[in-house]
C-alpha cells in the first residue's frame, strides 16, 4: 500500500452539478431489457412458464378447429337426416368429449403457469429490494443530500410492489397474447389465406395508435411516481416533526403544502390514466370493424360457393380472428399498468445503476497503526461555486485530545466528515499513520473510528442490541463496563427489564440525555483507535456533563480524540484547540495559550460567559 500524496481532484463537482436534474427517460426497449435481465437467473422457471403458456394457448387455439369439425359433422348429420338416414350422435359426442378434455388440460396448464410466475415475481422483487438496499449502503452522503427519504422509501416499497403486480399479471398476459397471436395466425392461414390478409390489415393501425399513446402516457406515469415520492417525503417530514409543527402553529401551512403536492399528483395521474385509457377503446373499435368486415366477406364467399370454405371452416376462421385480435385489445388494456411499471423500473434502476464518482480502494491499515493524522493542503466544497475548506494543514499526534471550535458553518463538522470519508476531498491529502485514507476502503477506515453525534440514533430493539450495534461479538461484561464509564448503567438498571428493555423507535421512551449517554457507551464498546465526539454532551444536564467529562479523560487515554464543542468550558484540558472559521484553521494552541493574547478564541470564550452571566 503506497502513500498517495498526489492531488486527487474529486469527480464530485460534476456529480453535484448533475444530481439535481431529472434523468432523461429511457426507451421502452431499454427499460424492458433491464427488467428482463433480472429474470435471467430464473430462466428455468421462466422456461416452465413459457412452455406451459405455449401448451395452454395451443390447446385453446385448437378449440376453434375442433369446433369447426363439430359444426361440419352436425351439418353432415342434418343432411343425412333430411335425406332419410338416421341421425348418428356418436361422432358429435366424441368430438365434444375431446374438446372438453382440451379445455380442461388448457386450464390446468394455465394454473401451473400462474403458479410458477408467482414464484418468479416474488424472487425478482426480493432481489430488487436486496440490490437497492446494498446500493444504498455504499452510496456517498451526497446522494442522500439530493434525494428525500420519502422518495427513496417510495422506490423501495411502492415501485417494487408495482413491478411485482406487473410480473404476476401483465407478463403472463404478454406471453399468452404473443403465443395466441402466432397460433391463431397459423390456423387462419391454413383455413383461408385471403381472409387472413383482410384480418391483418387492421393490425398496423392498432399498433401505431397503441405505441403512440403509450409513449405519451409513459412520461406522465414517470411524473406520477416522482410526485408520489415527493408526497411520501412530505408526509414523512411532517409526521417526524409534528411537535414542532404544532408548537409553531404550522398546521395550515403543512396542509397547504400537502394539498399542493397532492393536487399535482392528481393532475399528472389523471393525464396518465386518461391517455393510456384511450388505447383500449380505440384498438377495440378498430378490431370490431375488422371483425365485421371478416364476417361480411366470409358470408359473401360462402354465398358465392367458395370451394375453400365450408360452414365449419368459416366458423373456425371467425372464432380464430376474434382470438387473434383479442390479444391486441388485452395488451392495450394493460398498457397503462405496463407503462406505470416501466416508469417504476426506471426509478429503481436509477438507484441501482447510480455510480459512485470515487472508486473505493480495497486496502487496509496495519494492525499496529500509529494514529498520527496529517492534513496537507486540503480543499473541499459541497458545491463547486462555494468553497468551504481551503488549503487546510494540520498534524495531530497519537493520543492527543483535539478540540474543534468556531462559529456555526465554519467547517467543524465538515472536517470530521472528511476524516471518515463521508465526503471526498477535492484536492490535497489526508493521511493516518502515513497512509492516505483514499488508499484504504471506507469500511476498513471507519473500523478505527468511533463517533458520537449531536443527534442521537437508536432503533427499535433491546438496550443491549442498541449498545452492541457497532461490534459483531461483545460480552455482557464489556457492555456493563462501557455503560458504567458513560454513567448510564444505573439508568439502564432502573428500566423495567434492564438491558433487555425494548426501546421505542428512536428511543423515545428515554429522555434525550439518556439517549445521548447510550450512544456514548455504544461508541466506547467498539474500542476505537480514534474517537470523535460531535457535541456529544450537548443534550445532558450540567451535572451529568461534568461526570461524563471526568470519565472521558480516562477513556480517551491511548486514543486520538476529536471533540467538536460549543460549550468552551468543556475543552479547557484539550491538548490542542483548533479554531475553525470560514473553512480555515485560524488559530491553534492550548486553552491557556489562546487566552493569553488577543485571539478569536478569547473573544468567543469571553462572549459566551458574558452572555451566560447576562442571562
Amino acid at each position: 500500500m503506497s502513500k498517495n500524496t498526489s492531488t486527487k481532484k474529486s469527480k464530485y463537482y460534476e456529480y453535484t452539478k448533475n444530481r439535481g436534474t431529472e434523468n432523461k427517460p429511457a426507451s421502452f426497449f431499454k427499460t424492458f431489457g433491464q427488467l428482463l435481465r433480472q429474470l435471467k437467473p430464473l430462466k428455468g422457471l421462466m422456461f416452465a412458464v413459457c412452455v406451459s403458456g405455449i401448451i395452454s394457448t395451443a390447446l385453446s387455439v385448437s378449440g376453434p378447429l375442433l369446433l369447426g369439425q363439430i359444426v361440419d359433422k352436425i351439418q353432415i348429420q342434418v343432411t343425412n337426416k333430411l335425406s332419410g338416414l338416421p341421425f348418428d350422435i356418436k361422432p358429435v359426442g366424441n368430438m365434444l368429449l375431446i374438446i372438453l378434455g382440451v379445455y380442461v388440460l388448457s386450464s390446468l396448464m394455465t394454473y401451473f403457469q400462474r403458479y410458477s410466475m408467482a414464484g418468479v415475481a416474488q424472487k425478482v422483487t426480493r432481489s430488487l429490494r436486496e440490490q437497492i438496499n446494498a446500493k444504498l449502503s455504499t452510496l456517498p452522503l451526497r446522494f442522500f443530500d439530493s434525494n428525500t427519504k420519502g422518495d427513496i422509501l417510495s422506490r423501495i416499497i411502492n415501485d417494487v410492489d408495482n413491478i411485482d403486480l406487473t410480473l404476476q399479471n401483465n407478463l403472463i398476459q404478454i406471453i399468452t397474447s404473443v403465443v395466441t397471436c402466432l397460433g391463431t395466425l397459423v390456423v387462419m392461414i391454413l383455413v383461408s389465406p385471403k381472409m387472413t390478409l383482410i384480418t391483418l390489415s387492421v393490425v398496423p393501425i392498432s399498433l401505431v395508435v397503441g405505441f403512440t399513446l403509450a409513449g405519451r402516457s409513459k412520461r406522465y406515469f414517470r411524473s406520477m411516481w416522482k410526485k408520489t415520492g415527493e408526497l411520501n417525503g412530505h408526509i414523512e417530514e411532517m409526521f417526524t416533526g409534528h411537535k414542532i409543527i404544532k408548537a409553531f402553529n404550522h398546521e395550515d401551512k403543512a396542509i397547504e403544502e400537502f394539498d399542493e403536492i397532492n393536487e399535482e399528483l392528481y393532475r399528472v395521474s389523471k393525464k396518465a390514466q386518461f391517455i393510456s385509457g384511450l388505447i383500449m377503446p380505440f384498438i377495440n373499435f378498430v378490431n370490431n370493424i375488422g371483425f365485421v368486415i371478416i364476417c361480411i366477406v366470409g358470408g359473401i364467399f360462402i354465398a358465392n360457393g367458395d370451394s375453400e370454405l365450408s360452414v365449419g371452416a368459416i366458423t373456425t376462421f371467425i372464432t380464430c380472428s376474434k382470438m387473434f385480435l383479442q390479444p391486441i385489445v388485452d395488451l392495450a388494456s394493460i398498457s397503462n399498468n405496463l407503462q406505470s411499471s416501466l416508469a417504476c423500473v426506471e426509478r429503481i434502476f436509477n438507484i441501482i445503476d447510480e455510480d459512485d464518482p470515487v472508486t473505493d480502494a480495497d486496502g487496509d491499515f496495519p494492525e499496529d497503526i500509529e494514529c498520527r493524522i496529517e492534513l496537507n493542503n486540503v480543499n473541499f466544497a459541497y458545491t463547486p461555486d462555494k468553497p468551504l475548506i481551503s488549503d487546510m494543514n494540520l498534524t495531530v499526534n497519537p493520543g492527543e485530545l483535539v478540540a474543534i471550535v468556531g462559529p456555526t458553518g465554519g467547517g467543524k463538522t465538515t472536517l470530521v466528515n472528511l476524516l471518515m470519508r463521508f465526503y471526498e476531498i477535492d484536492s490535497g491529502s489526508i493521511t493516518i499513520g502515513g497512509t492516505d485514507i483514499r488508499d484504504v476502503s471506507r469500511e476498513n477506515l471507519r473500523k478505527i473510528f468511533g463517533m458520537v453525534l449531536q443527534d442521537t440514533w437508536l432503533f427499535k430493539g433491546t438496550v443491549k442490541e442498541n449498545l452492541s450495534y457497532g461490534k459483531d461479538t461483545v460480552t455482557d461484561d464489556e457492555i456493563i463496563s462501557a455503560t458504567k464509564a458513560a454513567r448510564v448503567h444505573k439508568v439502564i438498571s432502573s428500566l423495567p427489564d434492564g438491558y433487555d428493555t425494548i426501546l421505542d423507535e428512536d428511543g423515545t421512551n428515554l429522555s434525550q440525555g439518556q439517549r445521548q449517554l447510550l450512544t456514548i457507551a455504544r461508541a466506547l464498546i467498539t474500542d476505537p483507535k480514534i474517537l470523535i465526539l460531535d457535541e456529544a454532551t450537548s443534550s445532558v444536564d450540567t451535572k451529568t456533563e461534568a461526570q461524563i467529562q471526568k470519565a472521558m479523560k480516562t477513556l480517551m487515554e491511548g486514543r486520538t480524540n476529536f471533540v467538536i464543542a460549543h460549550r468552551l468550558s468543556t475543552i479547557r484540558e484539550a491538548d490542542k484547540i483548533l479554531v475553525v472559521n470560514e473553512g480555515k484553521i485560524i488559530e491553534c494552541g492550548t486553552h491557556n495559550e489562546l487566552m493569553s493574547s488577543d485571539t478569536f478564541y478569547r473573544d468567543l470564550y469571553l462572549s459566551q460567559f458574558t452572555n451566560t452571566s447576562a442571562n
